[in-house]
């Protein structure tokens, strides 16, 4: 990937320091998003689905570490911490949280890009596309086929899986039920069509308990679609 492809989300809640960060990543031709509502930072990672995150310890609401926690039960984005408060302590928290590097304030911003470009390699270099899907707030790792909202994980099954990944890289258009049986029984010769339905249901309803109400839409003759 070049580093136009990559989504770079900047949690930082000194202006100026977000700004700067913004104004360089881009330079490098980064997608960068800098944090708006420090109290929706999940939602606001979840709807732009980025490839790295710079996480600022102190922040208003909750820390960097709160943050970075609900991220990990979705996600294994890489995360770099920024921060002023760089003692052994903090710096070990902020490992054991799940961060994968850590940089202290003041920093240079050279070696911010560096640090940036090498995590991003490391990362994707083998993998190429961001491993997460997002509809409506809810993550689906393809890594591990977890499916988190809101924090918590919604437990799938192997078929109940691919149906989602498959509507969810098709978001907003109709998938049909002869695309999705042979996207879920590739190896199988014949599949009987009440086996797909029962397992769209049974999404359905586990969708529907975990808040997500009328994820899964329903085109009469034609298939199913995430609106």
């Amino acid at each position: 990937m070049t580093e136009a492809e990559y989504r770079i989300y900047v949690v930082e809640d000194d202006m100026g320091i977000a700004q700067a960060v913004e104004k360089s990543l881009a330079a490098w031709g980064f997608r960068v998003q800098c944090a708006k509502a420090f109290g929706e930072i999940l939602q606001e990672f979840a709807a732009f689905a980025p490839h790295l995150v710079l996480m600022d310890i102190t922040l208003p609401f909750f820390n960097g570490y709160h943050w970075c926690s609900q991220i990990r039960k979705a996600s294994k984005v890489p995360v770099i911490f920024l921060s002023s408060a760089s003692d052994k302590m903090n710096i070990v928290m902020a490992m054991n949280m799940g961060g994968d590097d850590f940089i202290s304030k003041p920093f240079d911003m050279e070696v911010l890009i560096a640090k940036v470009q090498a995590l991003l390699r490391r990362t994707y270099d083998f993998g190429g596309k961001s491993p997460i899907l997002e509809h409506r707030g809810a993550l689906l790792n393809l890594a591990d086929a977890v499916l988190t909202y809101r924090g918590e994980q919604i437990d799938l099954t192997k078929n109940e899986f691919r149906i989602l990944k498959t509507l969810m890289e098709q978001k907003g258009r109709v998938v049909s039920r002869d695309k999705l049986m042979r996207r879920l029984w590739e190896d199988e010769s014949f599949v009987d069509e009440n086996t797909l339905s029962v397992n769209v249901n049974r999404l359905r309803k586990k969708l529907d308990r975990a808040g997500l109400e009328d994820f899964i839409a329903t085109k009469v003759g034609m298939g199913y679609l995430l609106e």
